[in-house]
């Protein structure tokens, strides 16, 4: 049996780990190619996470936002370029959802107006901004929506579905 850590500022891996009861050893046994010796090593700094390595633990921790923590904090380009995802319940995301298309259903003839000559003026600009905003926040709730789904199915929570 492992040791308890008593190590301060642990990663979420770590945490999501030891939330389950998992040892580094156990932890191991549930993943492809990822030693309970690596496993210590990136847990303690040692060594650089590798993108399959946040995949082997969000698949064997059944949490899908490992990836997106990963992607968002670790990941030098996703840094940049992707956004965090909102762990919401079904109907809060569904009502947001409904009032975001309902949103940008009323602006659709806008955007056809601003998009028909190819051209931003400055007098479409904050128009075409509110827009992109919207369309920001309907992305979000996509994404909340993935999550959602994808963490219900790594529970075993979703059943009866076929490919």
């Amino acid at each position: 049996m492992g040791r308890r850590s008593v190590k301060e500022n642990k990663s979420v891996f770590q945490l999501k780990r030891e939330e389950l009861g998992l040892t580094r050893e156990s932890a191991s046994m549930g993943m492809t190619a990822v030693s309970p010796e690596r496993l210590e090593k990136i847990e303690n700094g040692k060594v650089q996470m590798q993108p399959y390595d946040a995949l082997e633990m969000s698949r064997c921790y059944q949490a899908p936002e490992l990836r997106n923590y990963y992607c968002r904090k670790i990941c030098a380009i996703g840094t940049v370029d992707v956004r965090e995802l909102e762990e919401r319940d079904l109907p809060q995301i569904t009502v947001d959802a409904v009032s975001c298309l309902n949103r940008l259903h009323s602006r659709r003839d806008r955007l056809l107006g601003i998009a028909a000559d190819g051209e931003l003026t400055p007098d479409e600009y904050r128009d075409f901004t509110e827009i992109r905003d919207d369309l920001e926040r309907m992305a979000r709730m996509a994404d909340s929506l993935r999550l959602w789904l994808e963490k219900r199915m790594a529970q075993g929570k979703v059943t009866g579905l076929e490919d």
